[in-house]
């Protein structure tokens, strides 16, 4: 096993000017389960292609443990790759392809059954040993491509989206599947995915890229609750936080017909553009209280629809400016609320909320960099 690391290593296609990957400083550490997350075109794969070999690296270094592997080539490596197709081979067993890596390299016949039963049944997939790809299903046919890894017993791991093309409840399973393998295996692995949801419930740590720039690093927690930048903050959470940008009177923020008092930290930091000073606010679903419309900090909101979930419920509203009016005008900010999935209120209705106190996340308006008491 060994630890990965990303030294201003940098990626610029040929004919372009902007890198796909710029001077990435990234450590992830021995037995390690990072997940880099991003919008497409932000550098994920591109990042993963160039740990793999895959694609050049045009400045900075990558080493893998102590050993400079920039210029090594891809079967040098030591690393296993998964994609998001599975790649099998149709001819060939389970077994066969599970061990066909091994074959490639000249390791003996019994080694290479031992390695792929053993696989086999770290995966549940003993029984299927003698099937051909075309008789599994989706989840089996990526457990065949991860077996096909693991009997490499490489020292880093690298997935490139492998649970994109499974439907939505078989791919919940298989994350679960694959961050318990991982952890049984502590192999260094390096995962791949545009779905946030995947970020937060499979990762020790979670890197969001953001056109090629390195944007946060940090445990699913941190991210969810100091995200570094307005971007991360929009990015992580399902449903998403809440962004407005508002304008600030008198030490307090106008949100809609409320008015938020912001803390002295915040008001040091605050610019002023144009005459105007303004501040980016943002607030979780669940960080907003159902209050009375009388409420000096209520935020009235126009209910626009309602998603029921079962055992939960998210209201989807437009921030209005002026409550209890018989025309809602709104201000084009929509917000969502948790609430009680047993009390949700009617689509056309008026709700009124209120943000818990220290739940909020304070941005600078101008360059979405977050406001931090010193």
């Amino acid at each position: 096993m060994a630890s990965v690391t990303f030294d201003h290593a940098t990626r610029i296609y040929p004919g372009t000017e902007n890198p796909a990957v710029n001077e990435l400083n990234l450590h992830i550490e021995d037995g390690e389960f990072l997940v880099l997350v991003g919008p497409s075109g932000c550098g994920k794969s591109t990042s993963l292609r160039m740990l793999a070999g895959l694609e050049d690296v045009n400045a900075g270094r990558i080493l893998i443990g102590d050993r400079d592997v920039t210029n090594v080539q891809p079967k040098d490596r030591d690393i296993a790759m998964v994609f998001q197709n599975y790649a099998l081979y149709p001819h060939m067993t389970v077994a066969e392809n599970m061990g066909f890596a091994l074959k490639i390299a000249g390791v003996a016949k019994d080694e290479i059954n031992r390695r792929v039963e053993e696989a086999a049944k770290i995966l549940d997939l003993s029984e299927y040993l003698g099937r051909k790809p075309k008789a599994l299903s989706g989840g089996q046919r990526q457990r065949v491509a991860m077996g096909r890894a693991i009997v490499r017993q490489p020292q880093v791991f690298l997935m490139d989206e492998p649970l994109s093309n499974l439907d939505a409840k078989l791919r919940v399973s298989t994350r679960t599947q694959i961050a318990s393998l991982q952890r049984r295996l502590g192999v260094t692995t390096v995962y791949v995915t545009h779905d946030q949801t995947e970020a937060l419930t499979m990762g020790d740590r979670i890197a969001v890229l953001k056109d090629g720039l390195l944007q946060q690093v940090g445990t699913p927690r941190e991210m969810y609750d100091a995200p570094a930048n307005v971007f991360v903050a929009g990015f992580i959470g399902s449903p998403a936080m809440n962004i407005g940008t508002f304008d600030v009177v008198d030490d307090v923020a106008l949100i809609g017909n409320a008015r938020m008092p912001l803390p002295r930290y915040v008001l040091g930091q605050l610019g002023n553009d144009d005459g105007k000073t303004q501040v980016t606010i943002g607030f979780r679903p669940e960080s907003l209280d159902l209050v009375p419309r009388e409420d000096a900090s209520a935020i009235p909101v126009h209910v626009n629809l309602v998603e029921e979930l079962g055992s939960d419920a998210f209201v989807y509203g437009t921030l209005a400016t002026d409550p209890g009016a018989d025309k809602v005008v709104p201000q084009g900010q929509e917000v969502i609320v948790r609430v009680n999935p047993r009390a949700v209120p009617e689509k056309g209705s008026e709700i009124y909320v209120k943000i818990r106190p220290g739940q909020e996340h304070i941005f600078n308006a101008t360059t979405g960099e977050r406001l931090a008491s010193a």
